[in-house]
């Protein structure tokens, strides 16, 4: 097969994946015009770079990555924009002390270890991989709805954990 069909191959698949794309970017941001923005350009970063797509790999997991990593860029910036006045005080962006974020990290990584193993796992292949709930139940060896199920208990026990 040549290289030319198959991108056209993948582009093909590319299109079918929007819907899943839009879904996964309404996770990230509840603004239409964002979320549209967002799965825009994850498709131009996409085309763009087709070239280090990997054959035989999972596109949807690509896609997802390039959607993530686009959002976190955007959202870093937005955190940094201030809007008014640069010269009012009142306007200047606080930040926290630098311990006590390591002291936060700190104690996430305790209680994301107190976690159960499988809980651990779950959390792990979804939330900070960034993988699908199916990648996970694979990798698990168990159902969707399993996984779905241990990572909200996850989240909930993280939570009571850290208040």
């Amino acid at each position: 097969m040549t290289t030319d069909h198959a991108s056209d191959r993948v582009r093909a698949e590319m299109l079918e994946l929007i819907p899943a794309l839009r879904s996964f970017a309404r996770r990230l941001d509840r603004s239409p015009s964002n979320v549209d923005d967002l799965v825009q350009e994850t498709l131009m970063r996409a085309l763009a770079n087709l070239d280090k797509f990997q054959e035989g790999t999972s596109l949807k997991s690509w896609l997802f990555t390039i959607l993530r990593n686009t959002f976190c860029t955007r959202f870093g910036l937005a955190k940094r924009e201030i809007v008014g006045l640069d010269d009012c005080a009142s306007a200047r962006p606080t930040v926290n002390a630098p311990q006590e974020w390591a002291v936060r990290a700190q104690e996430f990584h305790r209680a994301f270890l107190d976690l159960p193993r499988h809980y651990r796992d779950a959390v792990d292949i979804i939330l900070i991989q960034g993988q699908s709930y199916e990648v996970a139940a694979e990798r698990c060896g168990c159902p969707v709805g399993t996984i779905k199920s241990r990572v909200n208990r996850a989240r909930a026990q993280l939570a009571q954990q850290l208040d």
